[in-house]
């Protein structure tokens, strides 16, 4: 076993929980949808955390897959990955049995939580973008990373973040969601659009 299969064995495990959690919230909202009303915003706040959840899988293999063991990486990625967890886990609310009767309002729930969501998923990138800055400074070769678009990336996933997590104007925050939502789709397009570029991969066996 190399030294990423060992710690993406610990930081993809976590990451996963992230992602059964909020699958499965939503699974245990469409069973209760008699009682629930969706709303906009908290399906558009999870498909955000879903779509960073993805580009957090990503980067696991483009950041850490040259990394040597060491325990201090396998707390970073424990601290990355249980804050990305607390952000899964509060999108969607809690589903009980008691007081099934009790209507479920998902915009209620998105301005009751949107601070502890869109705070972590701010706090769990800031985690990465300081450890990329860390390595930027020891090895030029990692500071060749911060290409002018990916500088401007940060500033706006940062800014929209942020606004969105703390900003005390309700359409201040639905903007920021919007934009943020709309930059993290067009980087999945963008890469979608390279991968067809590139053509079909090899069959099995081929």
């Amino acid at each position: 076993m190399s030294d990423f299969e060992f710690f993406f064995s610990f930081y993809g495990l976590l990451l996963g929980l992230s992602v059964a959690e909020l699958t499965g919230g939503f699974a245990r909202l469409l069973h209760e949808r008699h009682r629930v009303r969706f709303g906009r915003l908290t399906p558009l706040l999870a498909l955000f955390v879903a779509l960073d959840l993805a580009t957090f899988w990503n980067q696991a293999w483009r950041f850490f897959r040259d990394a040597p063991f060491n325990p201090a990486l396998l707390l970073v990625g424990l601290t990355i990955a249980a804050t990305f967890y607390v952000a899964a886990s509060v999108t969607f609310p809690r589903v009980t049995a008691e007081g099934v009767e009790t209507r479920i309002d998902l915009d209620e729930h998105f301005w009751a939580h949107r601070r502890v969501v869109f705070g972590c998923v701010l706090a769990a990138n800031a985690m990465v973008w300081i450890l990329l800055g860390l390595l930027s400074l020891s090895d030029p070769a990692w500071a060749a990373f911060w290409t002018p678009r990916i500088v401007m990336g940060v500033i706006l996933f940062a800014v929209c973040t942020a606004t969105a997590a703390f900003a005390p104007w309700r359409g201040a925050v639905i903007g920021a969601l919007v934009v943020v939502l709309l930059y993290t789709l067009w980087n999945m397009v963008r890469a979608g659009s390279q991968l067809i570029a590139a053509g079909a991969w090899s069959p099995p066996g081929g």
